[in-house]
This record gives structure tokens, C-alpha cells and sequence, in this order.
């Protein structure tokens, strides 16, 4: 989608993205030209000015994109389920929520568990200064006790703990490495400077990127460019290493690597939103708009097996949230609906079918001391693709 035909931002945005693109050009005029994962790391978590740190509104109908727990509460009651089974399986259990957006999915699931299944503490761990604001808001306003019940985290817990950790649209918004093959050579993809705003510009890819690169084992065409998440390994131990036993969901869009390197994907997979349109120009106003790749699942799976963790299961959204029990829930929903049921359909059909949320988005289990296979992966099991 061209720049031309998105929405303008009125002036004070555009002020905040300018105040942003001043910093970004000052470090390209003093270092050269900007990783493109340092890029993407200032245009959304810079300090005040990032796209997650400066006050923007960005979830539901007047934000930028939705995610699955806005569009109602069934995602959380789908969660739900699988929170019970978990509670069941271990006794006293936590819920962690790494990137908990406006809160909505926190309030939700409080208020859907009940006190022999709710955990002992619900944690949510949170960069952004402003989404903490907007997250003790949505909470304190869904009920009576409900904010008493959740405690912020700067960073993992430090001490052992066993349960839930939740990651909906997370692994998405990591800063990822672009590369690019030129005649057989391992290129990093950089910013530069250029005409007032932004280009890109190419170097010779650094030892650890092309080790990365070439470790993918795949035959790249000249010129194809994509992402690469090199840090995952570290991210993924960093959450998961006092996790004594339970399970790590991760739900977001993404593809097993035999798709995510496809040889017609030959620009990558970024991806950015802006008032609820989907384009991929990244230097569109820096900071007003979120900046995210697909996430490559073969990469998470391998990740996990380097900490310690099962993959026990990896399917897409629409059946991990049907092994969940949607399916009983939206006929009990239904039965007592003062319309009829018309609200929450849409709300299932929008989180299941293929051409929405129901096969872009898939759901990873990664599990230490589960032993027993988990109701949301009983219905379909994609492990095989990765």
C-alpha cells in the first residue's frame, strides 16, 4: 500500500514522529548506517516516543489493529479452559502475561475462573510505561477486586514458579535482523538517511548474522530479502527459565520455516498497521505505526528444545481454541444472548475462519513436566510441518 493513500496524522503526532526521526538520524549521522533491528527497536519502544512508549491509542475500532482478546471476551473463555486444566494438573499456579495490550485478556480470565480454579497471582510483564496505565484502567473497571489481584513485573520472576505463561501477538513485536542474499554473499539490511526521511542501505551481514542465515539451510535466490529473529534463543530462556513446571503459549501469525522462506516470499514478511491498515512501508511516520515479521515457528520449537522445554503441541488458532471448547461455550453464550447470538457468532467467526485469525494465527505449547497431553491440542497436531 502506497504512503499516499494512508490516513495523515494531525500535527501533534506528526511531532512526536519527527521529535523520534531526529534521534534516529542523529545516531545514522554520528555510526553510519542503522541495523534495521536497532531501527525497529527505537520506532517502537524509544522512551516517550516509540510506538508502544508514547501514549498512542492502538487497540479496537479506534486503534490501529485488534487483536483476539478485543473482540470479546470467547478468546478469554477459550483460555479459560485450558487455565483449568492446567490448574487441575498442578494445584496452586500462576498465570504470567508477557505484553498484556489494553488488559482486556487479564481482566477476562479473572473474572471467568473462578476461586477453586483462578491462580495464585496474575502477573503481567510490561515494557511500556503507557500500557500499564491503560492496562490498571481497563482492570480496575471490569470489577470490584480484580486490579488487587494483579501484580506488574519489570522483568521475569526471579524466583521459581510454576503455571501459565501467556503470549498473545508477542514473539511478533520482537526487533528482528533483515538480510538480504546478493550473489551468493549474506547481506544486513540497514537504514540510512535520505531525501529527509529514510532508505535502505546494505553491508556485509556480521559473523553472527550470516551463521544465522546459512544455518536456515536454504537455497536463497539473488536479491531475496527476509527476517531473521536472532535472539529468541535468549528471549524464550529469559521467560521460561524459573518456570518449574507448566506450560508457555504462544499464539501469533506465523508459518513453519519450509513456508516462511518460501521462494515467493522474496521481501520478508514485515508487516505494518496503521489505523486498521496493513502496508509495509516501515518508514511511514516512525513511532505512529506498529512494526511487526511473522513469526517462524521452526525457530520457536528450536528454541525451546535449547531451553529445556516440549513442544506439546502446535496447531492453528481455530483449533487449538475449538480443542479449548469453544464450541460448548458459544451454545451455552447463545442460549441466554438477548440477541439472539448475532454478537458472539461474529466474534467466533472472526477468530476462526481461515481468511481472518483462525489460520493465519497458530498456537505453540511449550511444556516442562506436563505429562499428559493438553485439551487445546487434541484436535489437530501440526508438529510434523516444523
Amino acid at each position: 500500500m502506497s504512503r499516499h493513500i494512508l490516513p495523515e496524522p494531525p500535527a501533534e503526532l506528526k511531532r512526536l514522529s519527527a521529535a523520534l526521526c531526529g534521534r534516529i538520524r542523529d545516531e545514522i549521522r554520528t555510526n553510519g548506517p542503522m541495523p534495521f533491528a536497532h531501527f525497529m527497536e527505537r520506532a517502537l519502544y524509544e522512551p516517550g516516543l516509540g510506538y508502544y512508549s508514547a501514549g498512542l491509542h492502538k487497540f479496537g475500532a479506534s486503534g490501529d489493529f485488534v487483536t483476539a482478546p478485543e473482540t470479546g471476551s470467547l478468546f478469554a473463555a477459550c483460555l479459560a479452559g485450558q487455565a483449568r486444566e492446567l490448574a487441575a494438573l498442578l494445584g496452586r499456579y500462576d498465570i504470567l502475561e508477557v505484553g498484556a495490550g489494553s488488559g482486556r485478556l487479564a481482566a477476562d480470565l479473572l473474572r471467568l475462573l473462578d476461586a477453586e480454579q483462578a491462580p495464585r497471582r496474575y502477573l503481567i510483564l510490561e515494557r511500556s510505561a503507557d500500557l500499564r496505565k491503560v492496562q490498571r484502567e481497563w482492570i480496575a473497571a471490569a470489577g470490584d477486586g480484580l486490579l488487587e489481584r494483579v501484580q506488574w513485573l519489570d522483568r521475569p520472576p526471579a524466583e521459581d514458579w510454576q503455571g501459565l505463561l501467556l503470549a498473545n501477538e508477542v514473539i511478533d513485536a520482537l526487533a528482528v535482523e533483515r538480510f538480504r542474499v546478493a550473489a551468493g554473499r549474506v547481506e544486513q539490511v540497514c537504514v540510512r538517511e535520505a531525501d529527509g526521511g529514510f532508505d535502505w542501505a546494505y553491508r556485509p551481514a556480521p559473523a553472527e548474522l550470516e551463521r544465522a542465515v546459512r544455518a536456515l539451510g536454504v537455497d536463497f535466490a539473488d536479491g531475496y530479502r527476509s527476517e531473521i529473529l536472532l535472539h529468541l534463543s535468549a528471549w524464550l530462556a529469559a521467560m521460561t527459565q524459573r518456570l518449574s513446571r507448566g506450560l508457555a503459549l504462544f499464539i501469533d501469525y506465523g508459518y513453519p520455516r519450509s513456508e516462511y522462506y518460501l521462494p515467493e516470499r522474496r521481501d520478508g514478511t514485515l508487516m505494518c498497521h496503521y489505523r486498521h491498515r496493513a502496508h509495509d512501508d516501515v518508514f511511514f511516520w516512525p513511532g505512529l505505526q506498529d512494526i511487526t515479521a511473522w513469526v517462524d515457528f521452526t525457530a520457536l520449537a528450536e528454541a525451546a528444545d535449547g531451553c529445556g522445554l516440549e513442544v506439546e503441541g502446535y496447531t492453528s488458532q481455530a483449533m487449538f481454541l475449538l480443542g479449548c471448547g469453544m464450541d460448548r461455550i458459544l451454545t451455552a453464550e447463545m442460549e441466554t444472548a438477548e440477541d439472539g447470538g448475532l454478537a458472539i457468532g461474529m466474534e467466533a467467526k472472526q477468530l476462526t475462519l481461515p481468511a481472518l485469525l483462525g489460520e493465519r494465527f497458530k498456537a505453540m505449547g511449550l511444556g516442562r513436566g506436563i505429562e499428559r497431553p493438553l485439551r487445546g491440542f487434541s484436535l489437530q497436531d501440526l508438529r510434523h510441518q516444523l
